[in-house]
């Protein structure tokens, strides 16, 4: 394959009004791509696609949308059908997470995260990709280094982005050969409104956050490699520890995570007895 050549493509960014992808919004405009603007805050988007219409001469359509609610995906191309757009690219940045023992969850926010992070992110992907696979084009769905381990005190978070990684390399296999690039993007703790969403700034354990854009380049290069690869870490350090988390039982994988998050034991639940 050879580099990718973004004039003339259009490219769906979900989860466009902040973080990665506002910062995927920028790159893209830059490199000549027409886009299309999603997210629920539609001030945000106006904002944006005047920003890069301004700087880079290129059209941005925006569409406010909530992808919490039912078939977000259909609900999009049948929009982007209405208006006459040809999306040749799409790139799924949108979804949150929560913080806290499981059984303290808010059950709807759970669902609602459930909605926005899986079903959303597949429901856009079925609802486009025949026409990405006959413009040979590019899918990116964004996932977390949380993918590689389960993460007490965010289970519902990590499973949800497991599930992008697992889901997305296996549409890498069915796509080798289609001229389709497919990729999952595991970025680690990244400076972003994730945390201020989440209402715990410990989330990140502690790290060093990455900058949006170290994220989003590091994607842009993956996707022009001769033979991408079906998911790149970014960064060194996640590299190695998503090299290195293979190596471990899944019982020292889940009780070091917990140890990096601060949780290093269960709190005691009605049946537990306290000991001294």
């Amino acid at each position: 394959m050879s580099r990718v050549d973004w004039r003339g493509q259009t490219a769906l960014v979900t989860g466009a009004s902040a973080g990665i992808g506002a910062e995927f919004a920028r790159e893209l405009a830059a490199r000549g791509s027409d886009l299309v603007l999603v997210a629920r805050r539609a001030d945000r988007l106006a904002g944006l696609a005047a920003e890069l219409t301004a700087a880079h001469g290129i059209v941005a359509t925006v569409l406010p949308l909530d992808l919490a609610g039912p078939a977000a995906g259909r609900a999009l191309a049948a929009e982007v059908d209405r208006r006459g757009l040809a999306v040749t690219a799409v790139v799924n940045c949108a979804g949150f997470g929560t913080s806290g023992p499981f059984h303290r969850e808010d059950p709807d926010r759970l669902a609602e995260m459930i909605a926005v992070d899986v079903t959303a992110l597949v429901d856009i992907s079925r609802a486009f990709v025949d026409r990405l696979r006959a413009s040979g084009g590019v899918l990116v769905n964004v996932a977390s280094m949380s993918a590689y381990v389960p993460s007490p005190d965010m289970a519902v978070y990590a499973a949800a982005k497991a599930f992008v990684l697992s889901f997305t390399e296996a549409l890498w296999q069915e796509s080798l050969g289609t001229g389709l690039r497919v990729l999952a993007l595991p970025p680690g703790a990244t400076d972003t409104e994730f945390f201020d969403v989440v209402g715990n700034d410990a989330a990140d354990g502690g790290r060093g956050r990455q900058a949006p854009g170290e994220v989003v380049a590091a994607a842009l290069r993956a996707l022009d490699r001769r033979t991408p690869p079906p998911s790149v870490a970014v960064g060194r350090a996640n590299r190695v520890a998503a090299t290195a988390v293979r190596l471990l039982s899944r019982r020292r994988a889940v009780l070091a995570m917990a140890s990096i998050t601060g949780r290093a034991a269960a709190e005691p639940g009605p049946g537990d007895r306290a000991q001294s």
